[in-house]
């Protein structure tokens, strides 16, 4: 039963939800009835085979298996957990978490939906206790945010299960503190989207010009730092209150028409539909989606490097996935994905990034040999002082690289590493380098001996890796 998730209704979100878990090394059992399902599915796997790897440094877990099955008690029976994503009717919800646990009785069940209480959802359920809202954004596969919706009959032991397990494949489960119709993040959403509905209607602006409002000004800042963080930076040195009490009055002037909403007439939906035809409409959904992940996997990349907001998520969650690296002839110091971010306007590698996929394979190498975070905080370090990086093939984006790294001097303070760039799918050497690093004191700047530990290990590895070296 363990890492094996079962996935009732297999569209866009069902789909994004198979490739999280997929991904992050899970079987994954689907049950759709829609004959098109196996297609959809397959096309939201294939940009999530190319997008997700890139967020992180390290490579993925193996894939896990996806199976299709013809019925929902052969899809979850003896299954982790179950996501449902079937379309939002209660009574079809209904239906189908009955099926579900009248397999699988004591299964936690996540219901994606985005508008229904998980109250509503354990009406006349075998075990009200195990059903709960884990309500993911799109594309599922890239943003971690998950909504824990429980109600007072979701036991502690289901919302502790979704927790961890949500948590284990790189989401960020935030649990709800009370149930409410649609639950925290669409009501932000939906109150956006009734005042862009009023700026088209009344002719203030069009569909491009209010998603170039959102995505050139406060929709960045939004992605790394919300709202309330926001708002207290724009109140300066005196924070949160001080922009309270500027700006909180200008909440009752009638800026904004929130409760209420125009009639959706023909008239305005053929309007909308047309600016948003011209916007965008020479391009296909499915090159939007694969924008829209190259973007999200920048940005997110971005925040990574910081370590914060959703990068700081990634960045932990790579930490828990990183393999243990062990001694061999030569040892496999970095295995990744080539991200959409170190291209250049050859649509290849650009040699910087060359550099840094070394660099990460010496620090690799460094904690090995026990000159890890610790040790650095305490003071001592290797620097590098040369390096020769000879291009040999192009590398892009989305390929599965290794580097081989061989210790090819280990005495006293030097630490000279030889690094092979590899493609993985066919073994071509993409690059070399010759790395000499130099042990350091963090305090004076200067060369010093390592510590025993550390010299013996780097000694260890010069003298396996002597017979390998031509």
């Amino acid at each position: 039963m363990s890492n094996t998730a079962a996935i009732v209704g297999g569209g866009v979100i069902g789909g994004g939800w198979a490739a999280r878990f997929l991904l992050n090394g899970w079987n994954v059992k689907v049950f759709d009835p829609d004959p098109e399902s196996e297609r959809k599915m397959g096309e939201v796997l294939a940009n999530a085979r190319i997008g997700l790897p890139m967020l992180y440094d390290c490579a993925l877990p193996d894939e896990g298996r996806l199976t299709r099955h013809k019925s929902i008690s052969d899809a979850v029976r003896e299954s982790a957990w179950v996501q449902e994503s079937v379309t939002e009717r209660l009574e079809l919800k209904h239906k189908v978490i009955s099926e579900i646990q009248a397999e699988n009785p004591n299964v936690a069940i996540g219901s994606s939906t985005s508008g229904f209480k998980p109250s509503e959802l354990q009406d006349n359920a075998v075990n009200p206790g195990r059903i709960l809202v884990a309500h993911p954004f799109n594309p599922v596969y890239l943003l971690p945010l998950v909504e824990l919706v429980p109600s007072r009959s979701t036991s502690d032991h289901a919302i502790e299960t979704a927790k961890r397990i949500l948590s284990s494949i790189g989401l960020s489960p935030l649990l709800v503190r009370r149930e409410i119709d649609a639950h925290i993040a669409d009501r932000f959403l939906e109150a956006v989207w009734r005042e862009a509905l009023w700026l088209v209607k009344d002719g203030i602006a069009t569909t491009r010009e209010i998603d170039d409002a959102i995505r050139y000004g406060f929709g960045i800042r939004w992605a790394q730092m919300g709202l309330f963080e926001t708002y207290r930076v724009a109140g300066g040195e005196m924070g949160m209150r001080h922009f309270m009490s500027q700006f909180g009055p200008a909440l009752k002037w009638p800026w904004t028409k929130l409760m209420d909403v125009p009639e959706l007439t023909d008239e305005l939906v053929n309007m909308i539909a047309e600016q948003s035809d011209r916007q965008s409409g020479h391009v296909s959904i499915r090159e939007l989606e694969r924008k829209r992940d190259r973007n999200l996997i920048a940005i997110m990349r971005a925040l990574k490097q910081q370590g914060t907001a959703a990068g700081r998520l990634v960045k932990e969650h790579q930490k828990r996935m990183r393999p243990q690296l062990a001694s061999a002839k030569p040892i496999i110091s970095t295995r990744r994905t080539i991200p959409c971010d170190w291209t250049d306007i050859n649509g290849h590698m650009n040699e910087g990034r060359y550099g840094q996929i070394f660099s990460d394979a010496a620090e690799e190498i460094m904690a090995f040999i026990g000159a890890d975070d610790d040790y650095i905080a305490a003071g001592m370090s290797y620097f590098t002082v040369e390096t020769t990086i000879r291009y040999i093939n192009e590398t892009h984006a989305g390929e599965m690289v290794e580097v081989h790294t061989l210790v090819t001097q280990g005495e006293g303070k030097k630490l000279r590493c030889f690094h092979e760039l590899k493609r993985m799918e066919n073994n071509d050497l993409l690059a070399t380098c010759d790395q000499m690093m130099l042990h350091v004191s963090l305090t004076t700047r200067r060369t010093c001996t390592p510590a025993d530990h550390v010299r013996e290990k780097v000694e260890e590895l010069a003298a396996l890796h002597a017979e390998d070296i031509s």
